[in-house]
């Protein structure tokens, strides 16, 4: 009798030290939407600039950059610089284009945005474009 209550005491003072190193390692906070939202707007944003890399990428639209004086690579380096409302803004102009007039509008649309840019002194990929300063 004596043996086994030394047992029960010897393991309920395991239990208690388990219980104490466990919670001391965990800890609780309040989380605002905005640090949830982050991660998944990320992802989105990466999937977003991925798919206007691989639209600048395709053959017709890299030839017709180029028709522009827009060497493609350089409009890839744009949109990898790009922000992430940016990026929206032009996927969602893109998405918004008819059927089968998209990739000229496309081209059209990256070309006004590199003008843009460059009017800004944010590229310098156009020589006859100043930068405002």
């Amino acid at each position: 009798m004596q043996q086994s209550r030394i047992v029960r005491s010897f393991v309920a003072h395991i239990m208690m030290a388990c219980m104490l190193l466990i919670s001391g390692l965990a800890q609780a906070a309040p989380v605002s939407t905005s640090s949830m939202i982050a991660p998944q707007s990320v992802a989105a944003t990466d999937a977003d600039r991925e798919k206007l890399i691989t639209l600048i990428q395709r053959d017709d639209i890299a030839e017709q950059l180029s028709a522009f004086g827009v060497d493609p690579v350089d409009a890839q380096m744009r949109v990898a610089d790009m922000s992430a409302a940016e990026v929206a803004d032009l996927n969602q102009q893109i998405d918004s284009l008819p059927a089968g007039a998209g990739v000229l509008g496309a081209i059209v649309l990256i070309f006004i945005i590199f003008i843009i840019t460059d009017m800004l002194g944010a590229t310098n990929i156009f020589n006859f474009v100043h930068p405002v300063r």
